[in-house]
């Protein structure tokens, strides 16, 4: 539920042209940049902003990258000032000192665009403000902490680094009210250090980043001409609520026959590899060819039901052998896939896809942790405890150690304890909903202002329902009456994880077809996307298809490559 990952996606198009930019001199850049030290703003609900630092780089400068797996990156950045800045700080009731913190890069070979890069995750850490490539191409790179500092604001008695769900203030600033405050600051400080407005303003984020990207859309639209909205946790709480729901599937096949207590080390064993490896192959056989080719990719994933699907499940039940399901194992996968329900069978979030990715490190890791626990299940090391502190009135903390996060979801009560994410009390005046929901359809304003959206999303997401957001453009659509894809259009990734991975094409660039659409005029019929090294086809490519349409082979070119497939109902 909280997202870990970057959007994923090498730029597989020629990055559009970039409308009239910097006229800076590299002479004066370093003194133009220091000068900002001295800059205030005060944006409407972030008073007393200051940059606490602005330092020059010059070209060439290192950042160490992450290696996600490997050892830590180093690349080279362009030349650009960076500024780092916070509000006035101040002191909640139970003594948490809270701020929200940005930092902003200003390239000196400026593109006379403004990037807005989403969070991740819980947030709390200030994002790099490069954007995967964006610095490079010389967009003005702004990244914020949503008000909270995860190494600040960190109580072992209270979930830890989840403890800003304790605090009204910093809770709604996590779901939105830091967000157009922080792109008014960076929008100042733009036209400040280059002495001219950004032509156009662009967001782009992936998770919590998408959430993000959504609130922008929905209560913010006049802030951004274009905005890429990957993976969108948009119904936040109502996926932490999957999340418990999730884990009492699969706790419950692991669980002490005589205590019914499921030990975290445990929960891992739900599914060996060779049972999911044999679960992806029955969707494949049922699913794959539904879109005109076997290929390893279910492009057609509204053919692929879970009747189709579970008629390839049941001859894999056997009583032994290592890739044997049981009926137990098949019952849980269900029952995770129809999403939570409560005791009348309400829904309470969604349904899912059956994920052609289900053996892939990237779901497992989430559902039920990594073979052999290691990691255990992201699912309760961060989705009991946002669950517990950001999604529920009124908060509630947990026991030290993720063993507790694992006995709270266990014991969670649907009917009890659901009603959490809708409840306003003292001293909250808004629900978690109300503060982290951002999925309504209507889109009227943003549509209004000439505004375009492009929500990617991975089939086999184990964090958000791919199911959900293909309701919620259906909902959109209705309200635009047959008209949404004239401003926003959904683009289904078959196969991959969250925001990356899984046996898919999942390399593309959103963000430069955002840039099209926005400045040229060029509605994304297709996005060119790449498998990369780690799937099961490394260099293969497809084009991703706007909602409703599927990837379709032609019937004749080499089935590997993009150009012989088209985008087809």
């Amino acid at each position: 539920m909280l997202a870990l990952l970057p959007l994923g996606g090498a730029a597989l198009a020629a990055e559009p042209a970039a409308p009239a930019g910097s006229t800076l001199d590299a002479a004066e850049a370093p003194a133009r940049c220091a000068a900002l030290r001295e800059a205030r703003h005060a944006a409407a609900g972030l008073p007393a902003l200051v940059v606490n630092d602005a330092q020059w780089r010059p070209e060439g400068t290192p950042h160490a990258v992450p290696g996600f797996g490997g050892p830590p990156q180093t690349r080279k950045l362009p030349a650009h000032c960076e500024v780092l800045a916070s509000s006035a700080e101040r002191t909640a009731a139970d003594g948490q000192r809270y701020a929200i913190h940005l930092r902003l890069r200003l390239p000196l070979a400026w593109n006379g665009r403004f990037l807005y890069q989403g969070g991740g995750g819980s947030n709390g850490v200030v994002g790099d403000a490069l954007s995967g490539s964006g610095l490079d191409q010389g967009y003005a790179v702004l990244a914020q902490d949503s008000g909270h500092d995860n190494a600040r604001n960190n109580d072992p008695q209270r979930n830890q680094e989840l403890v800003f769900g304790f605090d009204p203030q910093a809770r709604a600033d996590y779901g939105h009210a830091s967000l157009k405050p922080t792109a008014e600051a960076g929008l100042a400080w733009v036209e400040r250090f280059y002495g001219k407005a950004a032509k156009h303003r662009y967001f782009s984020g992936c998770s919590k980043g998408g959430q993000e990207g959504m609130a922008f859309a929905q209560r913010y639209p006049e802030v951004f001409d274009g905005i890429v909205a990957a993976a969108p946790g948009f119904a936040l709480p109502k996926a932490a609520l999957a999340e418990m729901w999730d884990t009492q599937q699969f706790g419950r096949l692991v669980a002490d026959p005589a205590t019914g207590r499921v030990e975290l080390g445990k929960l891992a064993t739900a599914f060996t590899g060779p049972q999911l490896k044999a679960v992806r192959a029955a969707i494949l056989e049922a699913c794959d060819a539904d879109d005109g080719l076997a290929d390893g990719i279910v492009g057609d994933l509204r053919r692929c039901t879970p009747a189709k699907v579970r008629a390839r499940l049941v001859p894999r039940t056997c009583p032994g052998g290592a890739d044997c399901l049981s009926p137990a194992q098949i019952e849980a996968l269900s029952a995770s896939l129809q999403g939570p329900r409560n005791k009348s069978g309400q829904a309470l979030y969604s349904t899912w896809f059956w994920p052609s990715g289900i053996d892939d490190a990237g779901w497992r890791i989430w559902k039920i942790g990594g073979e052999g626990g290691m990691p255990p299940a992201l699912n309760v090391l961060l989705g009991s405890r946002a669950m517990a502190s950001v999604f529920s009135t009124p908060p509630v903390a947990l026991p030290p150690g993720p063993q507790g996060g694992l006995d709270y979801a266990m014991a969670f009560d649907f009917e009890r304890d659901a009603p959490a994410i809708h409840t306003v009390a003292a001293p909250f005046t808004r629900s978690p909903w109300q503060d982290v929901g951002m999925r309504d359809p209507n889109l009227s304003a943003f549509q209004r202002r000439g505004g375009k959206l492009i929500v990617p999303h991975g089939e086999s997401d184990p964090v958000f329902s791919l199911a959900d957001t293909l309701a919620w453009f259906d909902e959109a659509n209705t309200l635009a009456k047959g008209r949404a894809a004239e401003f926003v259009r959904v683009f289904p990734v078959p196969g991959m994880a969250h925001c990356g991975g899984g046996p898919a094409t999942d390399e593309y660039d959103a963000l430069a077809a955002v840039v099209r659409w926005v400045e040229q005029g060029q509605a994304p019929d297709r996005i060119e996307a790449r498998a990369g090294a780690r799937s099961p086809w490394p260099g293969r490519t497809r084009p991703l298809c706007p909602h409703p349409l599927v990837a379709r082979y032609v019937g004749q070119g080499d089935p590997e490559r993009s150009e012989s497939f088209a985008c087809k109902p």
